[in-house]
């Protein structure tokens, strides 16, 4: 079996079959931390006598231990699952010992980021069918989306698309972050109901987002005066400065694949109507109106400026904030050139 297509990671984790150790691994560690639950959940049920947790030092410093407990018959009978949480290369000999050995016990490791060439995974992404091997990368795009559908639907509530491109692009891609928030909906929205744009805006949204995006509008749209006071909220929200910028930097983009569109044909409407993810529709009006007020070369300009001001949050003795402020108010003074011109 060794790596397990994505196609199939569902049905493995739900019968691991003629697999004695499962690598559950990756950047993202609330998915990590789901699919082992889930394993755990198959194996050995919600029984605690086939259920073992190793820590990872003591597994490292005796090879043989796994081995050793997956070998072991539960008390109440059934297959065990040997857990080890925060795997490292170093479990690599004991990964090795469990492959040898022999009894009905599945060991699962949970482990970050590894290296495929050498270590864990290079042991197990070789072996053969007694071993299985899950990726879990961060995802993005339709495939994040469908994921939030599907978090949803457990917990008994369904979606407007427009509100699903929202959480995605807001949530991030952690899923313990991407769980709970759902959760969280799901109890605002009540049991069989259907979230809206609204009911996400008013369940999830936080302060801080909420002002920068604010900020972000209103100077493309050349409110200078406007993005400063929202700015300000912002960061007594809590805002970092780099996240202003990159947040800048992603309007601008967004704007610019707009402005393209309608350098190509496109209405001001159907430009923006195909954004993904789809513009908030409560900032969709100022979105259109800084489209129509920017050209694509201002906005490379643009944007240009400020993957230069996030190097400067980062490698200047300037105070990060005032170099966010002043990339803020410097699409703000552009703005306004451009309608005057």
């Amino acid at each position: 079996m060794a790596k397990v297509d994505a196609r199939r990671i569902a049905a493995v984790l739900a019968d691991p079959g003629p697999a004695r150790l499962v690598l559950i691994f990756g950047e993202d560690g609330g998915l990590v931390r789901e699919r082992g639950e889930a394993l755990s959940r198959a194996v050995a049920g919600d029984d605690p006598f086939r259920l073992v947790d190793i820590p990872r030092e003591q597994a490292a410093k005796d090879a043989t231990l796994l081995a050793a407990e997956a070998a072991t018959p539960a008390l109440t009978g059934g297959r065990r699952l040997v857990r080890v949480r925060d795997a490292t290369d170093g479990l690599a000999n004991a990964a090795k010992a469990v492959l040898a050995g022999n009894g009905p016990g599945v060991v699962l490791l949970e482990a970050g980021s590894l290296d495929g060439r050498k270590g864990l995974r290079a042991a197990l992404e070789k072996a053969g069918p007694e071993a299985a091997v899950i990726a879990c990368y961060a995802e993005t795009g339709p495939a994040l989306e469908a994921s939030i559908t599907s978090l949803l639907r457990e917990f008994g509530v369904g979606a407007d698309p427009a509100a699903v491109s929202w959480m995605a692009q807001r949530l991030g891609e952690d899923r313990l972050v991407m769980r709970r928030e759902c959760e969280k909906l799901a109890l605002y929205v009540g049991a069989g109901g259907r979230a809206t744009e609204e009911d996400v805006l008013a369940s999830l949204a936080e302060g801080s987002s909420l002002d920068l995006d604010a900020a972000l509008l209103a100077a493309t749209e050349g409110d200078a005066a406007r993005a400063d006071r929202a700015l300000d909220a912002a960061f007594a929200e809590g805002a970092a400065a780099v996240q202003v910028v990159r947040g800048a930097l992603r309007h601008v983009q967004r704007l610019e694949v707009a402005a393209l569109a309608v350098a190509d044909g496109a209405s001001v409407a159907d430009a923006v109507g195909g954004l993904r993810p789809m513009v908030f529709f409560k900032a969709r009006p100022a979105f259109e109106r800084a489209v129509r007020l920017w050209k694509p070369d201002m906005l490379a300009r643009a944007g240009t400026a400020l993957l230069e001001a996030e190097r400067a949050t980062k490698t200047t003795g300037t105070p990060d904030e005032a170099v966010a402020r002043s990339a803020i108010l410097g699409l703000a003074r552009e703005a306004v050139r451009a309608r005057r011109g």
